[in-house]
């Protein structure tokens, strides 16, 4: 990723564009840094101080030794670069992130190197690469005011009381902890240094020199960190040692300016240091992109397994804040986690080196990667960091990162960490640095106490200290003994002859040998060192791509190509499908789904997509063309069929290949550049002085060579390409109207890839701010629609229904990155925070208001909330009062989530599935004094039209039902209500024997309960049951009054407020109706009428549903009331069920709904089959007794039975036979359960078992050929009709293919 967009078309191709000179400015003397103070104004403002006092930028509490003051760049050649304009402020700023330090000479002095890096509004980058050293003070003015500043410390710090705290006093304000430098660690411990015997960090201008920091750069459009590094301090050796440089220092620069070139692609380069010759190589076109960071240092500072961890949250989008003292540090692992990105690239806010006066960027609501510069001995806890809930926390220095709650890891983690640290411990880096990952704790708990955990560090890094390329202490232990035993010697000698090697002994060997192979080859160490870490990063990248290219392989055949031609395809890019998500996931490996379904729905995941659509019109960007080549290449040695996804872990196999790459590069050099030489200059300018940097000449640094061959080269291939590229440009959409687009088709962050350096003004603050809420309100807008559309699925948007087609999995990660995004506009401008989630923070300083107004209340005893009137179709349930604070109190008491971030998750997923999150959160809003005191006027929640917005989008998800919290929180206890109603017009609502129900859902049952006498409504707790599917409801026939007419009964989650309706309209007891004391009810999920729902203002429609559900009454009853469907309407409706079901088995394991509704429900397969045995069936009274269709198949059993005993059946063929003895044994088994379910229920309970079984289509020609068939239906009669029964019977068999599971309350009691 570094670089790779770095160099644009127009780009010359030298290999620095400036050397600048940052220090102090003797001309203005000492000048407070400006940023600093305007960063103590913003941390006022943010406590909520007043400003203005904290903003003078005098801290006099502070040794002057120890405050910052203002650098300046001092001098920059050339003056300008067009195609890469100088941001004096920017640089200024990251050359001296701390600004100017001063020293005496009883401190350290010793240099330090660091990068930074500088994104563009366009995202492409420039590097630069900073020497900072330490140079004496000539100036007596600079002298006399800090001896001034000294006295006027000592002055306010002058009452003897308190002259002991004054060296650690420091503001307590946290942030202020941050910015302040590092310089206080500097200082050495022995107070009798040989210079003088006093302390550090005291100035006195009769005794001591004074020094000042002063910084070199180099800015250069790649990252070749290693040759910058060497030239830099080649430079400053110049100037400090004892006898002048060969030539002037100007000779040297103007060479790396202007004569030294980047080398070609495929290409190494030799130019010349003051010294030494410095070697560099980039990759060839095939090859990943230059990236020169030593990736061993990342390893070894996080340790293997928690840098994936970090990969992993970099991937998923997350909030990244690197932590260390050590700037390099800080650019070494943000440089190696991007890189190692390929061929995806970070979108987002991209600081690696985040200056102290830009620290209010931790408030961006953005996915960010930052780095922090921390202060010795400040503490994480000290650390307040505006969001938490999302932030990945990597303290660098002290090994250990916190990670955001349960994100998915990387797929085959464990299997990918073996490879890696397979790979490091072959150049003899040990694997096992870096304190093992912490997830979020509870606010209370802090992590493990910082001074044991630094003292085990210490100690693991004396025993293998990896940084210095040592093996781990115990297995140099190993090797030795291995290879002083002889017995051992000759196993391996003859596991070598047999073809097997002992891996791990000759990964050790390896280590031990790439150790001592310095200097061979006539080559120096330091570049023996550079060719082992070039080595090392190639093959750790590697392995890393790898794993994406075998992810990824088939990545093309979902990519949607939908547009004709670029420009319509820019133009409607919002609202374009790019990628086919359902179908990809659908083809991954089941451990894959948790990280991809995540992954898939980032912005670099559709950048990516992006750049492929495009490439059908363009020139393939280079990431992009580099990892297409290595798929084609991957399908040429291993063909495999796309539709076999298999998990197992595939190593990656060009290792060798792409380390030996490198070594031939840096062996063969390719081209030497220009030696320095002598320039036409004044004599007599820029004398050598020891220590001091000279000034150098301006007229001939500021331009280059005239007559030089590879600029005049480049210019003409650079006409070329001009020529090429106008001819090409017959789409006539210039660039900048497509970066135009581009931004706003990707939403937020492109925009904002840096925050500007340049000004910092609070307007201008506030303007970053305003482009954040934009950002936030754009991305809600867009997560809502993608929510809704993929709940409801294309087509069936655009027919007006919703048909739900999204997965489980998929519905999970949108849930949870809604959760995500509602954190960050909670944390955004966030003043006032109690733990990590800001949103559960202001929900509970609501409810702390709110129930001090409610005792108010209570106090003044006034009524709370008028009654409803209650709608119809909830007669007897009584109403459920819908609050916020309740939902909260729902969530605080349960004890399986342990963490506010957990706490806010639950209850976001609560209030969507109650279809209240809009409501709720608009009344939390309404409290406006609250939101003012939580948060600064600049607040996305304090934008009033953005807000009404964003509610707005939130309420359009009230149209889907979403079961996001009963289908998480599987394991927790649920309050339920039972409330049957009887029809009271035909019976007597209340019975005389004892009732019992049973509730059963799709992750279990209530078991049975008693009802109490003469009770019609009941509570009961039991672990939460999922979506509810049956009620079983009977009673035990006892009393005068035993029979019972219910027309259905209801329950009630009263957490979630789902309410569910069970159809009943039959009697139960004996002697009535089909005689039955139980019966199986079949739920339906009650849509609230509007009254009810009027407090949810949504206005959509209900969905559509079959005509309101008069549960079938004994389809006998109806018959004789003259409802006959015809025989074309029953075949329909036998299809329709069918089709249901097989519908049903057509969708992921995850969607299905209940089978019990598709095989016994309203429209099942069960009423049709009744309806197809109630046509042409003689129901008359026969003695006034009703006739069922259960009555028949008893019948026909009888018949075959004693033709059996008889004989008549010997005859017939065997496995009509086994047919026939099957009927009989099912319908007997059936008629021998202890349950009363009556005839209707038995015949129902036949079709189900018939259907799991396999055995309905065997059983309908035994009960057609039986003679009893005759007495009992008329001629007409579907059942006599040959054709109907085979087309039925060829329907039935088309359920075979699917394994039809029945729910235990269906088949309680059967024995077979």
């Amino acid at each position: 990723m570094s670089g790779s967009s770095a160099v644009s078309g127009a780009a010359p191709c030298r290999f620095a564009h400036y050397f600048v000179i940052c220090g102090i400015d003797t001309e203005t003397g000492l000048e407070p840094d400006e940023l600093a103070a305007l960063y103590q104004w913003l941390e006022a403002d943010r406590q909520g101080r007043d400003p203005d006092t904290a903003a003078t930028g005098e801290n006099f509490e502070q040794s002057p030794l120890k405050r910052t003051f203002k650098s300046k760049v001092l001098a920059r050649y050339p003056e300008n670069v067009e195609w890469n304009p100088f941001d004096q402020d920017a640089v200024n700023m990251l050359c001296m992130p701390k600004g100017l330090s001063f020293r005496t000479q009883a401190d350290q002095r010793d240099p330090q190197f660091h990068s930074f890096i500088i994104t563009k509004e366009d995202g492409s980058r420039t590097y630069g690469f900073v020497h900072t050293f330490y140079e004496e003070v000539t100036s007596p003015q600079i002298c006399s005011a800090m001896q001034t500043l000294y006295q006027m410390h000592n002055a306010s710090t002058n009452p003897p009381s308190s002259s002991s705290s004054s060296a650690s006093s420091s503001s307590s304000s946290s942030m202020d902890s941050l910015a302040s430098s590092l310089d206080e660690t500097d200082s050495p411990t022995s107070s009798s240094s040989s210079s003088s015997s006093r302390r550090a960090g005291v100035y006195d201008s009769s005794r001591d020199t004074l020094y000042v920091s002063k910084a070199l750069c180099l800015i250069t459009p790649m990252p070749f960190m290693l040759a910058c590094r060497r030239f830099l301090s080649q430079l400053h050796r110049a100037v400090t040692a004892a006898t002048a440089p060969p030539l002037p220092l100007e000779s040297y620069i103007h060479n790396i300016l202007y004569e030294v070139p980047l080398p070609a692609p495929g290409r190494s380069l030799k130019f010349h240091g003051v010294y030494e010759p410095i070697v560099c190589q980039r990759p060839g076109l095939g090859e990943l992109p230059l990236a020169d960071f030593p990736l061993a240092e990342a390893f070894s500072l996080l340790g293997v397994e928690n840098l994936v961890q970090v990969f992993t949250c970099t991937l998923l989008e997350m909030q990244i804040l690197l932590y260390s003292q050590d700037f390099q540090r800080l650019m070494t692992v943000a440089e190696g986690i991007t890189t190692l990105l390929f061929p995806f690239q970070w979108q987002h806010v991209y600081v690696p080196i985040l200056p102290a006066s830009l620290l209010h960027f931790l408030d961006a609501p953005v996915p960010y990667l930052m780095g922090l510069q921390s202060k010795e001995g400040t503490d994480r806890s000290k650390l307040e960091l505006p969001q938490e809930a999302n932030l990945c926390f990597v303290d660098i220095d002290k090994h250990y990162i916190e990670l955001p709650e349960d994100f998915p890891h990387f797929p085959n983690k464990a299997e990918f960490i073996q490879e890696l640290s397979e790979v490091l411990l072959s150049f003899g880096i040990s694997a096992n640095t870096g304190a093992p990952p912490r997830t979020r704790t509870s606010p209370g708990s802090t992590p493990s106490t910082p001074g044991r955990e630094r003292k085990t560090v210490a100690f693991r890094q004396l025993e293998d200290d990896g940084r210095n390329g040592n093996l781990a202490g115990e297995e140099l232990a190993v090797l030795e003994l291995l290879q002083g035993n002889a017995t051992l010697e000759r196993l391996q000698a003859l596991t070598k002859r047999t073809g097997v090697t002992v891996a791990r002994v000759v990964a050790l060997r390896a280590g031990v040998k790439a150790q001592g192979t310095e200097g061979q080859g006539g080559r120096t160490a330091a570049e023996e060192e550079e060719l082992r870490n070039a080595k090392l990063n190639i093959q750790l990248r590697e392995v890393f791509a790898s794993r994406f290219t075998t992810m990824f392989a088939d990545y093309e055949a979902f990519v949607i190509q939908s547009a004709p031609d670029l420009e319509s395809w820019l133009t409607n890019r919002e609202q374009m499908h790019n990628f086919d998500k359902a179908s990809f996931l659908s083809d991954q490996p089941e451990p894959y789904l948790p990280f991809l379904s995540h992954f898939i729905e980032t912005q670099m995941f559709a950048t990516f997509i992006d750049n492929k659509i495009m490439s059908q019109w363009e020139e393939k960007e280079p990431l992009l063309r580099v990892f297409d080549s290595r798929i084609d290449k991957a399908r040429l040695y291993n063909v495999r069929a796309p539709s076999l996804r298999s998990s197992s872990y595939q190593r990656c196999s060009i290792l060798k290949e792409s380390a030996q790459a490198i070594e031939q590069r840096l062996m063969k050099i390719d081209h030497t550049a220009i030696h320095p030489h002598l320039l036409d200059m004044k004599i007599g300018q820029g004398k050598y002085e020891q220590g001091f940097f000279p000034k150098l000449q301006a007229d001939v640094l500021n331009t280059g060579p005239p007559n030089n061959k590879w600029a005049h080269r480049t210019a003409t291939a650079q006409r070329r390409k001009d020529r090429h590229r106008q001819q090409t440009e017959h789409l006539n959409l210039d660039n900048d109207l497509k970066e135009k687009y581009m931004q706003e088709a990707r939403g937020l962050g492109k925009n904002l890839r840096q925050p500007k350096l340049s000004d910092l003004s609070p307007a201008v603050i506030a303007q970053t701010n305003w482009k954040f809420v934009e950002g936030l309100l754009k991305e809600c807008r867009m997560k809502t629609k993608r929510m809704l559309v993929e709940k409801m699925g294309r087509e069936a948007v655009e027919l007006g229904h919703g048909e739900a087609n999204i997965t489980g999995l998929e519905e999970n990660t949108l849930i949870a990155s809604l959760c995500d995004l509602l954190e960050r506009i909670w944390s955004h401008g966030l003043q006032v925070k109690q733990g990590k989630s800001a949103l559960w923070s202001h929900l509970l300083h609501y409810q702390a208001r709110e129930e001090k107004l409610e005792q108010q209340q209570a106090e003044s005893a006034v009524p709370h909330v008028p009654e409803r009137r209650k709608s119809d179709c909830s007669i007897a349930m009584p109403f459920l009062h819908v609050s916020l604070i309740q939902d909260m109190r729902h969530i605080q008491s349960m004890s399986e989530i342990k963490t506010d971030v957990g706490r806010a998750r639950g209850w976001i997923r609560l209030s969507l599935e109650k279809k209240l999150l809009s409501q709720h959160l608009k009344q939390l809003l309404s409290r406006q004094a609250l939101t003012k005191k939580l948060y600064k006027r600049y607040a996305f929640l304090r934008c009033e039209e953005e807000k009404e917005q964003f509610l707005f989008h939130l309420l359009s998800l009230n149209a889907v039902d979403y079961f996001c919290f009963t289908s998480v929180f599987t394991t927790i206890m649920i309050p339920y209500r039972v409330v049957i109603i009887p029809i009271k017009k035909l019976s007597n609502a209340m019975t005389t024997s004892n009732p019992w129900v049973c509730v059963s859902g799709e992750l279990g049952d209530s078991g049975i309960m008693k009802i109490p006498k003469n009770v019609l409504e009941m509570t009961f707790d039991c672990q939460n049951l999922g979506k509810l599917t049956t009620v079983q409801l009977g009673h035990d026939n006892a009393g005068l009054l035993a029979k019972w007419l219910v027309d259905c009964v209801m329950v009630r989650n009263e957490i979630t407020g789902h309410t569910y309706r069970f159809p009943c309209g039959r009697w139960l007891g004996k002697g009535v109706d089909d005689g039955s004391l139980e019966r199986v009810l079949i739920g339906e999920l009650v849509v609230p009428s509007g009254e009810e729902d009027s407090g949810r203002a949504c206005r959509t429609p209900p969905l559509q549903r079959s005509p309101s559900q008069t549960r079938r009454i004994s389809i006998t009853a109806l018959s004789g009331r003259g409802y006959k469907p015809t025989s074309a309407q029953i075949q329909e409706a036998i299809g329709e069920a069918v089709n249901n079901i097989l519908k049903h088995f057509h969708k992921p394991e995850k969607e299905r709904g209940s089978l019990t509704v598709l095989l016994c429900g309203e429209n099942s397969l069960v009423a049709a089959l009744e309806q197809f045995f109630h046509h042409g069936f003689k129901s008359a009274r026969l003695f006034q007794k009703t006739v069922f269709v259960w009555d028949f198949v008893e019948k026909a059993v009888a018949y075959m039975e004693s033709a059996d005993q008889m004989g008549d059946l010997q005859e017939t063929a065997e496995p009509l036979g086994m047919t026939c003895q099957s009927l009989c044994h099912y319908v007997n088994a059936v008629n021998s359960t202890p349950r009363n379910i009556g005839k209707d229920g038995k015949f129902q309970l036949m079709v189900c078992l018939g259907a799991r079984d396999r055995l309905l289509p065997q059983w309908l020609p035994l009960l057609v050929e039986c003679p009893v068939i005759l007495r009992m239906y008329e001629d007409t009669a579907l059942l006599r009709d040959r054709t109907t029964v085979n087309a039925l019977i060829g329907v039935l068999e088309t359920l075979h293919d699917f394994p039809i599971t029945l729910e235990a309350s269906l088949v309680k009691g059967i024995d077979l």
